[in-house]
C-alpha cells in the first residue's frame, strides 16, 4: 500500500464499533501501516469539549438545529486538524462515526432536511469522503441493551433509534460501493474477519 486510506465505522448504538475499531487497528499496525484512530465528536481538544456539550445527559435542552451545527463544527475541526493531516502523510485513519451519522441521527432521527445536512457535510468535510465505511447493523432493541453508561443520544426513545437504523440502511443502498453492511449480531470474531477481508482487498489496490 502506497497511498492513504480513510475508514469509517457507522451504525446504531450497541453495534460494537469500539471493539471492531480496536481489532482493526491492531491488525493494520501488525502489518507495519501507520494508523490513527479518532472519533466524532471528540477528535481533538476542541472536539472533546464539543462532545461534552452534545452528549452530556445534563444538556437535554440543546435545540435540534444547534445539535446539528455543533456536530458540523466538530467535524470541520476534526478534518482540518486530525484526519486530513494524517492522510496527507500517507497513513490510515479509522474514524468512529463521520458524516453518515449526521444524516442518520439528525436527518432520520430528528427529522432535519437531509438535503441541508448533505450540504453542510460537504462544507464541514471540505469534500473528504471515506474510502470505505463499515455499517455495523443491529436491531436497536438489542443494541441499546448492550449500552451500560448511556449518553444524551442513547437515552432517546426506541422509535428514534429505529428511524436512525432505517436511515443508515437506506444510505448503504445509495452508496453500495462505499458502505458495507455487516450483521453486528454475529460474534466479534466473525465480524472482525469480514472487516479484515474487505480491508485487505482495499489495501491491495491502493
Amino acid at each position: 500500500m502506497d497511498g492513504s486510506l480513510f475508514i469509517t465505522f457507522e451504525g446504531p448504538e450497541g453495534g460494537g464499533k469500539t471493539t471492531q475499531i480496536s481489532l482493526l487497528q491492531t491488525y493494520l499496525e501488525s502489518t507495519g501501516l501507520p494508523v490513527l484512530v479518532t472519533r466524532q465528536p471528540g477528535g481533538d481538544p476542541v472536539g472533546i469539549e464539543l462532545r461534552k456539550i452534545m452528549l452530556d445527559l445534563g444538556r437535554a435542552n440543546i435545540s435540534i438545529r444547534a445539535e446539528l451545527l455543533l456536530m458540523m463544527a466538530d467535524r470541520s475541526q476534526s478534518v482540518d486538524t486530525v484526519i486530513q493531516p494524517f492522510l496527507t502523510q500517507g497513513g490510515v485513519v479509522i474514524c468512529d462515526r463521520y458524516s453518515d451519522s449526521s444524516v442518520a441521527y439528525q436527518g432520520g432521527g430528528r427529522g432535519i432536511d437531509i438535503g441541508w445536512i448533505n450540504r453542510l457535510n460537504s462544507y464541514a468535510t471540505n469534500g473528504l469522503s471515506p474510502d470505505i465505511t463499515f455499517l455495523l447493523d443491529i436491531d436497536p432493541l438489542i443494541g441499546l441493551t448492550r449500552q451500560q453508561d448511556r449518553n444524551r443520544m442513547e437515552e432517546l426513545d426506541l422509535a428514534f433509534h429505529e428511524r436512525v437504523r432505517t436511515t443508515f440502511l437506506a444510505l448503504a443502498e445509495q452508496h453500495p460501493n462505499r458502505i458495507y453492511t455487516i450483521d453486528a449480531s454475529h460474534s466479534v470474531e466473525t465480524v472482525h474477519s469480514e472487516i479484515r477481508t474487505l480491508v485487505d482487498q482495499l489495501i491491495k489496490v491502493c
